[in-house]
């Protein structure tokens, strides 16, 4: 018994290894690293400001970050398939393609989940002390949002740069429309952990609620609508 336990944790090791290598095309440790400067570069300048650092501050100092790793992999996840020729074993194996995807898409969730609440605790050493986890859960659901349309755009247009272009229009257009919707249920980026001055502690538990269920269900109904496409063979061979 003890032998097959062994065995079925090496055999989902090299599992997890040989999907991650695929995802990333080995390039994940670039990825991480440029994340981390950006982490340092934007801890840096909230210190050079000189201003009192604050739990929504946190917030906003991990989210790009957070977009960053999750944005090569949902962004050219489908490509790296096709450049390693392992797409046209996924779609000669009936629906295979979708547990594979699942599971792929679950890893990307978990382990930048994880890199998020080891950067809450970098923050609290740091900056101010926060809890991690919330934190991390937070951040969650607009980074996982824009991940899932990346996956959804990346089996619309089936190319790498092609997608990462639109993504990079469209986190652009919500930047731009974030600072008018700041305060509304619809900010993609809503930081949930900064009460807006003069407002309803009350009111504003309303909208950050409304905000997590749309942020939510746009998730899911992304990477349903990406896994869908899956389906459309002959136009991805």
């Amino acid at each position: 018994m003890a032998l097959f336990n062994k065995n079925f944790f090496i055999n989902l090791w090299r599992t997890i290894r040989y999907n991650l290598k695929i995802i990333f095309a080995g390039r994940f440790i670039w990825f991480l690293l440029a994340s981390f400067v950006f982490y340092l570069f934007f801890a840096i300048m909230e210190v050079y400001d000189n201003q009192a650092i604050d739990e929504g501050d946190i917030f906003g100092l991990i989210l790009f970050p957070g977009v960053l790793l999750m944005f090569y992999p949902s962004v050219f996840g489908i490509q790296n398939d096709e450049d390693s020729r392992i797409l046209e074993i996924l779609f000669g194996i009936p629906n295979y393609r979708y547990k594979v995807w699942l599971v792929r898409l679950m890893m990307i969730y978990v382990e930048v989940f994880v890199i998020l609440v080891a950067y809450g605790y970098l923050s609290s050493f740091l900056l101010y002390p926060v809890n991690p986890l919330e934190t991390a859960v937070q951040l969650m659901f607009p980074v996982g949002f824009l991940g899932a349309a990346a996956f959804m755009f990346s089996t619309l247009i089936r190319n790498g740069n092609g997608t990462a272009v639109v993504m990079i229009l469209i986190g652009v257009a919500l930047l731009i429309l974030s600072e008018s919707l700041r305060t509304s249920q619809w900010n993609i980026f809503l930081n949930p952990m900064e009460l807006p001055e003069n407002f309803n502690p009350i009111i504003w538990d309303g909208i950050v609620t409304k905000n997590r269920i749309f942020l939510g269900v746009g998730m899911v109904v992304f990477l349903l609508y990406g896994l869908f496409n899956l389906q459309k063979r002959e136009k991805f061979i």
